[in-house]
């Protein structure tokens, strides 16, 4: 069943100019964007700096308000939701950032901080939120006895799990998860993936992990998104995504995987794209990879491609696919 559904979804930010703030131009930061999110599913998304993957997440978590397109969550636009049903979205809904340092309030106890969304959303004493707290934090492997420390006590590795602890407190059903082991050392990082392994199928989560780290969307991943400057260029199940991509920047993208075994003989061929990423403010008409593709035609310099299905669950967004 169907939990999120993100439907032409655009976000464009202003440019302004000169002393009245007159507006010049928009960086167009997603453009465009559509995917679902199955109840109990992982879904990544991937791409490199710039193309949108952070922006998507805070339209989600509504941070940001899309310029355009729909965000539905249970069956319900979430881009006009307000009052008390914005509240309960807000509940379902969770998110871990990529520095736990950062999303952790330096002054508040432990127990407070994971205790203060029930205070919020719940109808609960103060005294019943701390032990709450205290339950979920063992429950994400913390010890009781950190609960009266600060985060500036605590180890990358733990603070993260407080972050993961607080996510959990509310027992949401989506939990966005924005680069959330990239600060954290590599043992680490396996301890944290394994736990949100375990408590996805443990509380029936679905997750939206934002990766640069092409490793640990693997492991995780039940569904990957590739994007390119603000669009989504190839959408599969994560294993046929890495063992047969067809968009040629997911195969340039998936090339520059180092092999982890160089003795093997059938190396990856590595595929440079030339050139740098177009700017967003005013990307290419047509395919907005074509200026750096291997493969272009000339379909591709005049017509935006569709996202086209090309097998069970893969869609890819390329002129080379299409039905002839």
């Amino acid at each position: 069943m169907t939990l999120l559904n993100v439907v032409n979804l655009k976000k464009y930010f202003p440019i302004r100019k000169g002393l009245f703030g007159r507006i010049v131009g928009y960086v167009k930061a997603v453009d465009n964007v559509s995917f679902s999110i199955s109840e109990n599913e992982v879904f990544s998304l991937v791409g490199e700096s710039g193309s949108g993957k952070t922006t998507v997440a805070r339209c989600i978590l509504k941070l940001y308000d899309p310029t355009d397109g729909k965000i539905i969550f249970e069956g319900k636009d979430i881009t006009r939701l307000k009052g008390k049903d914005l509240k309960d979205y807000r509940r379902k809904v969770q998110a871990v950032f990529q520095n736990p340092f950062l999303s952790l309030n330096p002054r508040m106890r432990i127990a407070d901080i994971v205790a203060e969304p029930l205070l919020a959303h719940m109808k609960m004493s103060r005294n019943e939120a701390r032990k709450t707290a205290i339950d979920v934090l063992e429950r994400v492997g913390l010890s009781a006895s950190l609960a009266r420390r600060f985060p500036s006590d605590l180890s990358g590795g733990q603070a993260q799990r407080v972050a993961i602890a607080r996510a959990l407190a509310l027992k949401p059903k989506l939990i966005v998860l924005d680069e959330p082991t990239s600060a954290l050392d590599v043992s680490v990082q396996a301890q944290i993936l394994n736990l949100l392994e375990d408590l996805s199928r443990e509380y029936k989560l679905s997750y939206l992990l934002i990766s640069h780290d092409l490793s640990v969307v693997r492991y995780i991943s039940d569904r990957v998104g590739v994007m390119y400057l603000g669009n989504i260029v190839e959408d599969a199940p994560t294993e046929v995504l890495f063992e047969s991509p067809l968009h040629p920047y997911t195969q340039a993208l998936l090339s520059a995987v180092p092999e982890p075994d160089p003795s093997l003989k059938k190396l990856r061929k590595r595929i440079m794209l030339p050139g740098e990423p177009p700017s967003s403010i005013n990307p290419p008409k047509g395919c907005r990879l074509h200026p750096r593709c291997p493969r272009v035609m000339d379909v591709c310099s005049r017509e935006e491609p569709p996202l086209i299905e090309v097998g069970e669950a893969h869609k890819v967004k390329c002129w080379l696919y299409a039905k002839k």
